[in-house]
This record gives structure tokens, sequence and C-alpha cells, in this order.
């Protein structure tokens, strides 16, 4: 470990680095980890109040609290540093990034190994929590504002609250995180559950289209112009989500009646601020498929609430 080393890993690490001197005087993650290597060899020394001493003084100048007990290996660089808690049975590999707001605490008031192992080449996003005497292992990811409370195989990709892995390997092995293109495990979950709805549906329709008998003419007659619905609304896109409301499961019932269509949305609440919009957008899309004039858009307020929402529409009508 040498000065030079440490400075060339800001610049490796940070593209805002312009100049030595700025780098040197300007960097309180450097700074914490220079003053640590202070206070960890008076810690190892058994001079404890000193280490705590230096450390203290560490936090004050800098915003980041390194307990003078943590291991920390070579190349880690803190990028602005404010806020980082790094406690004392915690061990830092070498090449590790870390950013702003990071914490590597303990779960355990014993004085046993308590806090994190980051092995080597971890990047640790912004405001980041990983708790216990878990290990991350060399090359993950961990997207900013997650709490990893497991163990973090070699080269996943962690994020959430609390963290799950989204990808069981990083796909490229640059230093950095792409926020901006993290996967969603969660997102990912619910629209496979979405996908296999809308299947079951499908087939539940293609039943109700090969019964028998003159009252079936009539249902496959509507359940005719309730695809075309089905298909006319799926150009109507939640703009929270990004996905049609079809497919995002929003539509929960439609009925067809003559000239009347009726179209039930499942919403979390009427007050909703984007019930107008899309309330708009599916009459302007039903209206005129097949003949139909009347379009009345129900909102469902309590989507969790079936029971009520049935025994309110038999009051209404």
């Amino acid at each position: 470990m040498s000065i030079r080393e440490d400075i060339q890993t800001v610049f490796a690490k940070d593209p805002a680095a312009k100049t030595v001197w700025e780098v040197v005087f300007c960097y309180p993650g450097l700074h914490a980890v220079w003053l640590h290597r202070m206070s960890h060899f008076l810690w190892t020394h058994n001079l404890f109040f000193l280490a705590r001493f230096s450390s203290h003084i560490s936090r004050f100048l800098t915003g980041v609290e390194i307990h003078p007990g943590a291991k920390i290996g070579r190349r880690f660089f803190i990028d602005h540093g404010m806020g980082v808690v790094i406690g004392e049975t915690a061990e830092i590999g070498n090449d590790v990034l870390m950013y702003m707001g990071t914490v590597l605490g303990g779960t355990s008031l014993e004085k046993v190994k308590r806090h994190p192992t980051i092995e080597d080449d971890v990047v640790i996003g912004a405001g980041s929590i990983v708790l216990g005497p878990i290990t991350v292992g060399r090359g993950a990811k961990i997207g900013a504002g997650s709490v990893v409370v497991r163990s973090v195989p070699p080269g996943a990709t962690v994020v959430g609250v609390p963290g799950r892995i989204a990808e069981p390997e990083c796909p490229t092995t640059r230093t950095d995180l792409d926020y901006g293109n993290l996967p969603d495990p969660m997102l990912r979950v619910v629209s496979r559950l979405l996908d296999r709805q809308n299947r079951l549906e499908e087939r539940l329709r293609g039943i109700e289209k090969s019964l028998p008998g003159p009252e079936a003419e009539k249902i496959r007659a509507e359940l005719i112009i309730e695809d075309e619905i089905r298909a006319a609304l799926r150009d109507v896109i939640d703009p929270e989500v990004g996905i049609d409301i079809v497919d995002l499961g929003l539509i929960k019932d439609i009925i067809v009646k003559d000239d009347h269509a009726e179209v039930d949305m499942v919403l979390t609440t009427q007050a909703c601020p984007l019930v107008d919009h899309l309330t708009d957008q599916v009459k302007r899309r039903v209206e005129g498929i097949n003949g139909i004039h009347i379009v009345e858009v129900k909102v469902l307020d309590e989507p969790w609430d079936w029971d009520r929402f049935v025994k309110q529409q038999k009051r209404e009508r």
C-alpha cells in the first residue's frame, strides 16, 4: 500500500478527478482511508483509546466512520464518503468501490465476528446496508439502497429490500454500477404471474366459445367482441409502469350488451392521479368497436375486497 497507489485508484474509479492536488486535498474518502491506517496501526498495538480517538477525529473531518479494528485491503476507494459506517469486525478486500451512505453493520451484541466480509472487486451502491457476519463474494454488485442480510455469491447482482439476487452473474467486469439497467427480480415474478393469468383466461374463453346450444351462440358473439376490446386496450399504456393495462392485469372484466360496453378496471384507489387519464383512453379505444356507442368505465377502489365490490354492484343495479 502506498500513497501513489491510492491516488491512482482515485483516478481509475472517479472520472471527476482532474489533478493530483485535487485528489490529495479534496477527497474525504481518501483521507478517511489514510487516517484509518493510522488508527488501525494503533489498534493492533493495543493502544485502543488513541485508536478510537483518531478514528473519531477522522469521522469529524471526513464524515466517514471506520472502526479502527476493521481490516481494509489495497486500492479501496470511498466515493464522496459522507455517511459511510464500517464496523469493528468488517473485512474489506482489494479493489473495492463503495459509495456514500453505505453501512457495514453488525447484528449481534456478542464480542464475535458480527460484521460483513467484502471480497475483492465488489461494488457497493449508495445508501446500501450490509448487515451481519455474511460474505459478499468476489466481483459482486449491490444496488443503491439495498439491504443485504444474506451472503452474496461471487459475481452476483443484488437489489431491493431485503436484498435479492437479481442476476447470478454480473454481465460485465466493469467496476461501476449501471443504475439505469439494474434488473428488478420482483417485476420479473409479477410479469410471469400476469402472463400465466392471461393464458388461463384465454383458455377459459376458448372453453366458453366451444359450448353447444343456442345460448352459446350469444356467448360466443359477446366473447368475440370482448376479445376485440381487449386487443384494442393493449394500446393503452400505464405511464408509471410502461406496460399495457391488459398485461398489467388492470382489466378485471368486460361486459358487452348490444351497443353498450362496461369495462371494470382495478386500480389502487379512485383518487389515483392516473384514473382520469386511463379512463379517457379506455373510452376512446372501445368506442366504435362492432357498433359500440356507449362505454362505461368502472374503477374498483379496493382491489383486494372482491365481495364488497360485488355487493356494491348489486346495490347500484
